[in-house]
């Protein structure tokens, strides 16, 4: 799995990131045959068992807990399998075809486990040694070798059964051995499982309110939930303030100097800034914790009451390094976003949260950036820190932070909500490119898309998305179109 790193965050993420999000994620697998055949061809089984042996390692390899129930070659075998992954709580299985197999037995598991379920239609080798298998004299080792290499036989027959079933299934077809294409495809499964799992299990924090009148923004909290699961926590901006108040004066101090470690904190960032902004990220820590949050959307006009102004008007340094710590922020309350930067957090890719800012025709790409929260974690180079005197469109003033994504290639993810109801998942692949940009303090990066930028934006927009979106380093549509499988949500790919 591709992970993100920057050594300046290193030793503060891994000290405070917690790994118990996906350690309730289990793999299953199981293979199937056919019962008959054991005594007509007797070393068969055994070979089949090896080559279960095989997929489990691999799989292994990818995600240390597979529940591995091994040959299913019967009715009872079967119903005895659906009840065990049932009992185990497996996220998603995989179907092992090793030779041919009655889809009855195949049936019984699935609709018991009642969880996705990935076809692998492996062959043992790239071909047959037809000349060997040929000069074999006698006819029932021919068939045994035979079924040995016909993984390929029952799977039209279970496929059929799965759609007149109502089962979800894919597939991967290639080889057991020596096959990077088919295994890079399981691994993105698995990791496409896992996020499922996580946002199962996301806690959402919500703090404050909507900016008013971004009708774009405006999500309904039980289709979330209905899409993603999870549970979204209503939070109130003053608990933050009475937390930050709390804070004593040896922890804000510590809590500077890691701001120093961390990022390039610029000469004219005055010390009274740094430490009311160090009052406020250590509150978030302890607001994080007392919820269990896994990401928060937030916005808080915050006029009229000095404390809760001054809580959200040094918020930024502390919903960064949040961000980095794999709690990602949105800003604007905007709810779908979080929900977009979590996947991307999720697939180790991080997840900063952006807008369109402005297009460069000369240059042929589109500025993107926002202000607020920035995922420090995928900088290029270190992230600044800026004081401004105002915060466009916001009450306050304070710190912010300036940085561009990493150098190279990103994908951007947008959680489209629609009229009829549903959830879709907008993607597009691109690259970001140097260059100069706007030094305003704010998240600001230069992009480019195979597209061009005219397209690009034409047909991004054309999907309805809100404003805003999660972008990530590496090109991962590909995960991200499996996990939509998985979630049965629509993916859009502009590019």
């Amino acid at each position: 799995m591709q992970q993100v790193s920057s050594p300046s965050v290193e030793s503060y993420v891994q000290h405070k990131r917690s790994m118990s999000e996906a350690s309730n994620f289990k793999v299953g697998l199981f293979a199937i045959g056919l019962d008959a055949y054991w005594d007509q061809f007797p070393a068969l089984r055994e070979r089949l068992e090896g080559y279960i042996t095989v997929v489990e390692e691999q799989l292994t390899a990818i995600h240390s807990q597979v529940v591995n129930l091994g040959l299913v070659d019967n009715i009872e075998g079967a119903f005895a399998a659906g009840r065990q992954f049932r009992q185990e709580d497996v996220d998603i299985i995989f179907l092992y075809v090793t030779t041919y197999a009655l889809s009855a037995t195949v049936l019984p598991v699935v609709q018991r486990a009642k969880v996705p379920v990935i076809i692998l239609n492996l062959a043992p080798e790239a071909a047959i040694d037809y000349a060997a298998f040929n000069a074999l004299t006698d006819r029932t080792k021919m068939t045994g070798e035979w079924l040995a290499y016909c993984s390929a036989c029952p799977v039209p027959e279970i496929a059929n059964v799965f759609r007149r079933t109502g089962i979800q299934f894919h597939q991967v077809t290639g080889m057991l051995h020596d096959d990077p294409e088919s295994w890079q495809e399981i691994q993105e499964w698995v990791e496409a499982a896992r996020v499922a799992n996580t946002m199962s299990y996301n806690r959402l924090g919500v703090m404050g309110h909507y900016y008013g009148g971004m009708l774009d923004i405006y999500s309904d909290f039980t289709q979330q939930i209905a899409h993603f699961g999870g549970h979204i926590e209503i939070l109130e901006v003053d608990e933050l303030s009475a937390l930050r108040q709390t804070v004593p004066e040896d922890a804000a101090e510590e809590r500077v100097r890691l701001f120093h470690e961390l990022f390039d904190v610029q000469a004219d960032c005055s010390q009274e800034e740094l430490l009311k902004a160090a009052r406020t990220s250590v509150a978030l820590d302890l607001l994080a914790q007392r919820y269990q949050l896994g990401s928060l959307a937030y916005y808080y006009k915050g006029s009229g009451v000095p404390e809760n102004e001054a809580t959200m008007s040094s918020i930024i340094l502390g919903t960064s390094l949040l961000t980095a710590n794999g709690i990602p922020v949105a800003g604007e309350y905007e709810i779908k976003n979080a929900q977009a930067m979590k996947i991307m957090d999720c697939f180790g890719v991080g997840g900063s949260f952006t807008e369109y800012y402005a297009v460069d025709f000369k240059a042929d790409v589109v500025l993107m950036g926002h202000d607020g929260p920035g995922h420090i974690a995928i900088a290029q180079g270190k992230t600044k820190v800026r004081p401004l005197v105002v915060y466009h469109g916001k009450v306050g003033s304070g710190l912010s932070v300036e940085m561009a994504v990493q150098h190279g290639p990103v994908t951007l993810l947008s959680v489209v909500d629609g009229f009829d109801g549903k959830l879709r998942l907008l993607v597009a692949e691109g690259e970001s490119v140097p260059g100069p940009i706007l030094e305003i303090g704010n998240t600001n990066s230069r992009y480019q898309f195979p597209i061009g930028a005219r397209k690009f934006i034409n047909d991004w927009n054309s999907y309805g998305p809100a404003h805003h979106c999660a972008v990530g380093v590496g090109h991962i549509s590909s995960k991200i179109h499996k996990l939509g499988a998985l979630l049965k949500l629509e993916v859009i790919q502009v590019c």
